[in-house]
């Protein structure tokens, strides 16, 4: 694990991380579109065949992009001929459809990323970065050259079995940290429990409210994804920080509750990306779309860890505070009845209108009575 966590580190800070495969022709140097440095990409270049971009298949199919066979595996390589600069192959990676037409002829240079690419491309996803990579398969006559950067550790080497056995695993668990009451001007009665997950690389939240002694049985229970612009802010494009409010208030008339509060600013994408998914929807894409067009899923989150904390909570009843089906199906499948489902909804306007629509009309969450509100003036 520490060895990964340096990977990423690595990544982040913008240098070349060597991803070896158990077959050497599959193994490649890569380093993240974001953060990439001008002396990582000269780096790449001498060591390295012609510079090649790694993406998802979301921003392959946003993208137009297939393999020659047609298809479009999950994760795609493609020629940089023409893209010298790392501004320039960050604008790549990220521009919408419209930006990217008409598309240049070296696109056509499209392959299915090698097992060293994929996982690197999952290194940059756990770490919340723009999900592409530079990458290049090392020459053979650059090897002895290689060979002493990684003696001298000037290049950290990861094996590729080692990011896909963490990627890969079922799950995730917590484990408790810290806690203490925090009295909130909502709810007095409030005592905040910290996890962190046993990966290392997130940690998350619970705000118990009111004396457990006294909680209604079943419990209600809000799981809640960080949302720094909606819950601090008050931001008009979400409903976030209403349905976080609306929580505490029902929580304190019900006599107790629990908001398991986890770090997927963004539906998962972090909130560097979010402000970046902001800016396409301001040319017109709906949410969906502009987190497609950036690399992502329709939503990346998971509720692995929230239900690790309730179960450490010793939770086994709820009544759940959502619009979102997916919540449901992930408490019920970690084994915690869901005996009620409460809606909570927002105000609607004419900033969060469409994202309100999308989340009934692509994501299927239980809005369609918010979707009925006349829209405030705001």
């Amino acid at each position: 694990m520490h060895e990964v966590e340096r990977g990423l580190f690595e990544l982040r800070r913008g240098r070349a991380l060597y991803v070896s495969s158990p077959t050497p022709a599959g193994s490649a140097l890569v380093a993240a579109v974001e953060g990439l440095r001008g002396e990582t990409l000269e780096q790449l270049s001498s060591l390295g065949h012609p510079l090649r971009l790694v993406v998802t298949h979301h921003r392959g199919r946003m993208m137009g992009l297939a393999t020659k066979n047609g298809r479009v595996p999950p994760h795609l390589s493609l020629g940089l001929n023409g893209y010298k600069s790392p501004s320039g192959i960050l604008q790549l990676a990220i521009a919408s459809a419209a930006q990217l037409s008409p598309h240049p002829a070296e696109w056509l240079d499209v392959d299915p990323a090698s097992a060293a690419e994929a996982a690197g491309l999952a290194l940059t996803r756990l770490g919340r970065l723009i999900p592409a990579l530079v990458s290049a398969h090392v020459g053979t006559d650059q090897v002895p050259r290689l060979q002493e950067l990684l003696r001298d550790g000037a290049v950290l080497e990861l094996t590729s079995e080692r990011i896909e056995a963490l990627v890969a695993t079922p799950g995730i668990e917590v484990t408790h940290v810290s806690e203490a009451s925090v009295p909130l001007a909502d709810a007095e009665e409030a005592r905040f429990v910290f996890f962190r997950e046993t990966n290392g690389f997130l940690e998350h939240v619970a705000i118990l409210i009111g004396v457990r002694s006294e909680w209604p049985d079943p419990v209600p229970v809000r799981i809640h994804s960080a949302c720094l612009t909606g819950d601090l802010f008050g931001s008009l494009r979400c409903d976030c920080g209403e349905q976080l409010r609306g929580s505490l208030r029902h929580f304190t008339e019900q006599g107790g509750g629990v908001v398991v509060y986890l770090a997927q600013e963004g539906r998962g994408i972090g909130l560097g990306n979010k402000i970046r998914a902001y800016a396409l929807q301001e040319e017109g894409l709906d949410t969906v779309d502009a987190d497609s067009t950036l690399g992502f899923g329709a939503d990346e989150r998971k509720y692995d860890a929230a239900v690790s904390i309730l179960q450490h909570l010793d939770i086994e009843r709820v009544q759940l505070l959502t619009n979102n089906p997916d919540k449901v199906r992930a408490v019920e499948g970690g084994g915690i009845k869901v005996e009620d489902r409460l809606p909570i909804h927002g105000t609607l306007n004419r900033h969060n209108l469409p994202y309100v629509r999308a989340k009934v009309h692509r994501s299927g969450h239980w809005l369609v009575d918010m979707l009925s509100q006349s829209v405030t003036a705001d």
